[in-house]
C-alpha cells in the first residue's frame, strides 16, 4: 500500500521563520496582526486537514476515477466529504482580502498550506488552486455587480471556478481562440468549444463559474481580441441565489496518464442553441490581460504542486528504502544484507531527491513573500517585489516541475522494480506529475516568457538585482571556513549564470531564434543557481543556531548536509548549461528537414 502523508512542517517552519524571516510580515500594516504564532498554528490545522482528510483518499481517487453519466460527473468516494471539511474550515478563504469575506492572510501562508495539500492529494487539491486564481481574477477585475453576485459563495468555497482557454485549434497559442461572444441585454451570449478544462464539471459544489475567453464580433485578431466572460453553470439570481440551468456542459472526460481524480472535461457553450449567458469581466477586447491574473496565480500554484509531488515521492521512496533489506553492504560484503538506504547509489538518490524539494520550497517561498510584498509593501517596496515576481514566476513553474518529473522518476528507481507496481504509489506520483510542466503554459513557454519577456525588456536588471544579493551573501560569510567549499562552488555558478544573462539579453534583441533555441537551459540555469543560494543560506543559518544550540540538531545538520551536496552535485551543472546557452543555438536552428 503506498506511504502516509507526513507535512514537512519542520522544514517549512525553518524556511519562513529563519530563511525568509516572519517579521518580514508581520511589518507590513494588512498583515501586522499575523504573529509567527499564528502562523505555526494555521500550519498545524493545514497539516492535519492535508494528512487526515485528503491524503487517505489519494490512492482511493487515483484507482476511482470520476464517473461521466449524460453531462454530469460523479467524483470518488470521499472527496465531496473531504472538500466540506475544507471549507467549513475556512482554507478556501485564506489568501483573500477581508473586505471580500476571506481572512486576509498573506500568501506566505497560503502557499505552504497549499504545498501540504498538493502533496496529500493532487486530484482533490487541484479544485482549491482554482479557486484561488479565479477569487484573485474577480477581486481584481469585476465590476461590483459581479462582485457582490458572485463573489461571495466563490470565496467561501461553497461555488468552483474554473478557467476556460485552451480550443481544438488553440492551446499555445491563445490568440487563435474561436469562442464567439454577442451581446444580449445586460449580459452576453457565449458559443463555442472548450478543451482540456480542469474541473470544467463535478459534484462538489452546488454551482461552478467559468471564466471564458471568447471573442466578439469584429473584434482583432490574435489576443487583442479576446475579451473574458463569467459564465455560471447554474445562472443566479439578483440576490444570490441560483436560478436556471445556463446553457453549458461538459460533453466528456479525458481519459488521462495521471491526475485520475481531476475531472478534465470538454465544455460545449451555447449546444443547447440559446447560448450560455455570460457576464463581461473587465473591458471587452481586454480579456488576456484579465486572465493573466489567474494565469500567473496558477503558474506559481503549479510549481507549488511540483513541490508538493516531489515531497510525496521522497517520503515514499525513503520510507522504502529503510525496510527494504537487499544486497550486502559495499564495504561489509561478508555481513548479513542490509538495508538499500545503506547503499551508495540508493543514498545519492534520496539526497537528490531531498536537496532539489528543499531548494525548491526556498525559491518557491521567497517568491510567495515577493507576492506579498508586491500587494502589501511599503509604497518604496512594492514596484522592485513585482519585478521579482515577474522574474520568478516562470522560473517557479518551469524549473519545479521539470524538478517534479525528475523527482517523482527518480522515486520509481529507488523502488526498482516494485515502483513500477501500482500497488505501492510511487508510480501514480511520477504519472500525476508529468502534466505539471505542460498544463498552464508549457515549461518551453516558461521559458520565453523568461528570456523575451523579463530578461529583454530591462537589460536583466531585474535578475540581476537577485544576482546582486547572492554576491551580497557570498560577501558577509566570506569569513566562515565551514561553508567555504559550498560557498566557492556558488560563486563560480553565479558567474556562470552571469555570464549566461549577458548573452541572453544580448541575443533576445538581435537573434531571437538563437535565444529561444536555449532559453529552457537558461531557466533551468537560473534555477540551480537560485536553488544554491537558498540551501547555502540555509547552511550558514543552522551553523548559526547551532552554535547557539538553538533548535534540532539533527534537522540542522541535515540541512548542513542536504547544502553540501547540492553544492557538490546539482551547481557544477551551472557550467555546462552556461557553455550551451553561448554555443548550443547554431546546432538546434538546422534547417527542418535534418530535425
Amino acid at each position: 500500500m503506498p506511504t502516509a502523508y507526513t507535512p514537512p512542517l519542520a522544514d517549512i517552519r525553518f524556511i519562513l521563520h529563519r530563511l525568509i524571516g516572519w517579521d518580514k510580515i508581520a511589518a507590513m500594516p494588512a498583515h501586522a496582526a499575523v504573529d509567527a504564532g499564528t502562523a505555526d498554528a494555521v500550519l498545524d490545522e493545514a497539516g492535519k486537514i492535508a494528512a487526515e482528510q485528503f491524503a487517505p483518499l489519494n490512492d482511493v481517487g487515483d484507482k476511482h476515477g470520476v464517473k461521466f453519466d449524460n453531462g454530469n460527473i460523479t467524483m470518488p468516494p470521499g472527496f465531496r466529504d473531504a472538500y466540506r471539511a475544507f471549507v467549513e474550515g475556512g482554507w478556501n478563504t485564506l489568501p483573500v482580502e477581508p473586505e471580500y469575506g476571506g481572512q486576509g492572510l498573506p500568501w506566505l501562508l497560503a502557499m505552504p498550506v497549499q504545498e501540504m495539500l498538493q502533496g496529500a492529494n493532487i486530484g482533490l487539491a487541484l479544485a482549491t488552486l482554482l479557486n484561488q486564481g479565479a477569487i484573485e481574477l474577480l477581486c481584481a477585475h469585476g465590476d461590483d455587480r459581479i462582485k457582490k453576485i458572485f463573489l461571495p459563495n466563490l470565496v467561501s468555497g461553497a461555488w468552483a471556478g474554473t478557467m476556460n482557454l485552451t480550443e481544438p485549434q488553440a492551446g499555445s497559442d491563445v490568440g487563435a481562440v474561436r469562442a464567439r461572444a454577442v451581446k444580449d441585454g445586460d449580459c452576453y451570449s457565449i458559443t463555442g468549444q472548450k478543451i482540456f478544462i480542469s474541473y470544467g464539471d463535478h459534484d462538489l459544489t452546488d454551482n461552478i463559474l467559468h471564466l471564458v475567453l471568447a471573442r466578439l464580433p469584429d473584434a482583432p485578431e490574435g489576443t487583442r481580441g479576446l475579451s473574458l466572460f463569467l459564465v455560471p453553470k447554474i445562472l443566479v439570481n439578483e440576490d444570490g441565489t441560483l436560478g436556471a440551468p445556463n446553457d453549458v456542459r461538459a460533453v466528456s472526460v479525458e481519459h488521462k496518464m495521471g491526475q485520475h481524480a481531476s475531472p478534465t472535461c470538454i465544455m460545449a457553450y451555447g449546444d443547447g442553441g440559446k447560448g450560455a449567458a455570460g457576464y463581461l469581466v473587465g473591458q471587452e477586447n481586454g480579456g488576456i490581460a484579465a486572465m493573466f491574473t489567474m494565469m500567473n496565480n496558477a503558474r506559481i500554484g503549479v510549481g507549488i504542486q511540483g513541490l508538493g509531488l516531489m515531497e510525496r515521492a521522497y517520503q515514499q521512496a525513503r520510507d522504502y528504502a529503510r525496510t527494504r533489506v537487499q544486497s550486502r553492504a559495499i564495504d561489509a560484503p561478508k555481513e548479513p544484507p542490509v538495508a538499500i538506504i545503506n547503499h551508495p547509489d540508493v543514498r545519492r538518490m534520496l539526497m537528490t531527491m531531498r536537496a532539489l524539494t528543499e531548494a525548491g520550497r526556498a525559491l518557491a517561498y521567497s517568491c510567495a513573500l515577493a507576492v506579498d510584498t508586491a500587494k502589501y509593501g511599503s509604497d518604496g517596496s512594492k514596484s522592485q517585489a513585482a519585478l521579482r515576481v515577474d522574474i520568478l514566476t516562470p522560473i517557479v513553474k518551469g524549473w519545479l516541475t521539470d524538478m517534479a518529473n525528475d523527482v517523482t522518476s527518480t522515486g520509481v528507481q529507488v523502488f526498482g522494480g516494485m515502483g513500477y507496481i501500482e500497488e505501492t504509489g510511487a508510480a501514480q506520483v511520477m504519472r500525476d506529475a508529468r502534466i505539471l510542466a505542460i498544463y498552464e503554459g508549457t515549461n518551453g513557454i516558461q521559458a520565453n516568457d523568461l528570456v523575451f519577456r523579463k530578461i529583454a525588456r530591462d537589460n536583466g536588471a531585474a535578475i540581476n538585482s537577485l544576482f546582486a544579493e547572492i554576491d551580497a551573501f557570498l560577501h558577509e560569510t566570506s569569513g566562515m571556513a565551514a561553508l567555504s567549499t559550498m560557498r566557492g562552488q556558488l560563486a563560480s555558478s553565479l558567474r556562470d549564470a552571469k555570464t549566461a544573462t549577458g548573452w541572453i539579453a544580448q541575443n533576445a534583441r538581435t537573434n531571437p531564434a538563437a535565444a529561444a533555441a536555449v532559453a529552457a537551459y537558461f531557466l533551468r540555469l537560473c534555477g540551480n543557481v537560485l536553488g544554491g543560494f537558498y540551501l547555502t543560506k540555509s547552511a550558514h543559518l543552522a551553523h548559526e543556531d547551532l552554535a547557539a544550540s538553538g533548535g534540532d540538531a539533527d534537522f540542522l545538520n541535515a540541512k548542513i548536509a542536504t547544502a553540501g551536496f547540492y553544492a557538490a552535485h546539482i551547481l557544477p551543472h551551472s557550467a555546462a548549461l552556461a557553455a550551451i546557452i553561448q554555443t548550443g543555438a547554431a546546432s538546434v536552428l538546422v534547417p527542418p528537414g535534418t530535425a
